[in-house]
């Protein structure tokens, strides 16, 4: 058994001075009490958090997750290294046989052991989204939901993926969302000029998300002069859905990620990164799929500079942001990047430090620099 000593260990709404247990990957205890142990770590004065959940990122460190293995594997060591302990790679609209593609790559190295964290399954951002509100996804790619193509990939992958993007307005019927909600896969409302009305038929049918708030995602328009809430405003009057942003202090001002905040509260909201493969590095110009950017002001942007194009953000510099920028409690930050997404996930073992959970581990000072990170009780060279 080795144990974790901090005067400022992360426990829900407080700070607890004491030790966190861990044994065979999982934690046995958190107290005040003094076991005799074969290792100690001394990390007072630092914070100690459940390991980070980010459920929404295309990549970092140089490497896609809609490339080889060998990329996915390299992609989420890097983002370890930053306190994602827990990763739900992402992939791009593409044509439908390329993603069925990168849904087996991720397959194969969920069972990878070169990977240190936990993949918990693909994230299919696409292609059933709108192209009004395509942002850098690539228009050529999106159409609206055909069955003959997602069933058989959802009954063959239901394990595997675990999340899936939409446009409602496209799934009139529900018939889409509802095989989601069969499957056990998180249906999330993105990319969409959706309507308060298919909003809440999406959320009647078991969606349970939306998908970066603010990010291509419709608001209230006017019908011959009558206004209709879009996905902003019925993400606000929903209260039982939830909402990730992409908190990197560049899509979201400080005052927006506030009000976010005020209206939903931090049970939920998940920060994301959302980033992409160039995350990490000094390259300034990639591809996303077909669609082009250039790295500026600290983020991606399309080439025409219309719109940004996706985050080359880490997980800490989204609690930093949150934090630093938006003025959020810290607990309260870390518990949007914790356990709010293990909840939208439905883990039952991630996102908290307590009896029975993971030894999955984030250790970082004021600044909320990574000083430490442990992925199923192992520290991270």
């Amino acid at each position: 058994m080795k144990r974790i000593r901090s005067d400022k260990i992360i426990l829900g709404d407080r700070l607890f001075d004491g030790y966190v247990y861990f044994e065979n990957g999982r934690i046995i205890e958190v107290s005040s009490n003094d076991y005799p142990v074969s290792d100690t770590f001394d990390m007072r004065d630092l914070y100690v958090s459940a390991g980070f959940v980010d459920i929404h990122t295309h990549g970092g460190g140089g490497y896609r997750f809609e490339g080889s293995v060998d990329e996915i594997v390299n992609a989420c060591n890097f983002h370890l290294k930053h306190g994602t302990t827990s990763i739900v790679p992402t992939i791009s609209a593409a044509p439908f046989g390329a993603m069925a593609d990168s849904v087996k790559n991720i397959k194969s190295a969920m069972a990878d052991p070169r990977v240190k964290g936990t993949i918990l399954g693909a994230h299919m951002e696409g292609p059933y989204l709108s192209k009004s509100q395509a942002g850098a996804q690539c228009p050529t790619h999106i159409t609206v939901p055909i069955e003959f193509d997602y069933l058989p990939l959802i009954e063959e992958n239901s394990s595997v993926i675990a999340r899936w993007t939409y446009a409602p307005e496209n799934d009139i019927e529900g018939d889409f969302v509802k095989a989601l909600k069969k499957h056990g896969i998180v249906a999330s409302a993105g990319h969409t000029d959706a309507i308060y009305d298919d909003m809440l038929r999406a959320f009647e049918n078991g969606c349970e998300l939306v998908t970066h708030l603010y990010s291509c995602t419709s608001t209230i328009t006017r019908d011959h002069g009558f206004r209709r809430l879009g996905v902003i405003e019925s993400a606000y009057l929903l209260d039982d859905i939830y909402v990730e942003i992409i908190c990197d202090g560049k899509h979201l001002p400080p005052e927006l990620i506030r009000l976010i905040y005020k209206i939903k509260g931090a049970d939920r909201i998940a920060l994301i990164t959302d980033s992409l493969a160039l995350a990490g590095t000094d390259q300034k110009h990639g591809f996303m799929q077909d669609t082009e950017f250039i790295i500026e002001d600290g983020v991606c942007k399309l080439m025409d500079r219309s719109a940004f194009a996706g985050s080359i953000a880490t997980a800490d510099r989204l609690l930093r942001v949150a934090v630093k920028e938006a003025n959020i409690p810290l607990l309260d930050a870390v518990k949007m990047i914790t356990e709010t997404p293990a909840s939208i996930m439905k883990l039952s073992s991630k996102g908290r430090l307590s009896c029975g959970m993971d030894a999955d581990i984030a250790i970082f000072d004021e600044n909320v620099s990574i000083k430490a990170v442990f992925a199923r009780g192992e520290l991270i060279e």
